[in-house]
């Protein structure tokens, strides 16, 4: 199973329309656990987050943390690992934090850290990245068409 789990809530609009598209075509199918925000410091909000991500993601699971200082991949090898987390059989959560970013022990709990790169991304946009580039790898990996590795 693919389990995203995100900090705040992605209301309707053209951001949920393109996550849902997504998420729907992909197989296995992505499962989004929305987390309610938090309010207080800067140091309670990432604790109070932290705690919820860790209950969303089952002992025993693969999580892969989106993190600014995790590793830069292109498709083919994010296509790659991801097969060779599915092969495992176990649940694969990705997890991105909200505004405050994630707790320390999210990131030390974390099997894999990702980055979308040195730039901020506002978090709901994440989710609609992260759940096209795992179509995208799952295309790749099926031989689909959908993904051009050919650049002009």
């Amino acid at each position: 199973m693919l389990r995203i789990v995100a900090v705040g809530r992605l209301k309707r609009g053209p951001e949920r329309e393109l996550f849902d598209r997504y998420a729907e075509r992909t197989r296995p199918r992505v499962e989004l656990v929305e987390i309610g925000e938090s309010r207080g410091s800067a140091v309670e909000i990432r604790r109070r987050d932290a705690a919820a991500i860790l209950a969303a993601c089952p002992e025993g699971s693969i999580m892969v943390a989106l993190d600014e200082g995790g590793s830069l991949l292109d498709s083919q090898q994010f296509s790659t690992m991801l097969e060779s987390w599915l092969v495992t059989g176990k649940q694969i959560s990705f997890v991105i934090g909200g505004a405050e970013g994630l707790e320390a022990s999210v990131i030390d709990r974390a099997d894999f850290r990702i980055s979308f790169g040195r730039m901020t991304w506002p978090h709901m946009i994440v989710r609609l990245l992260l759940a096209e580039q795992i179509y995208r790898a799952r295309a790749i990996s099926s031989g689909h068409p959908y993904h051009r590795a050919a650049r002009p």
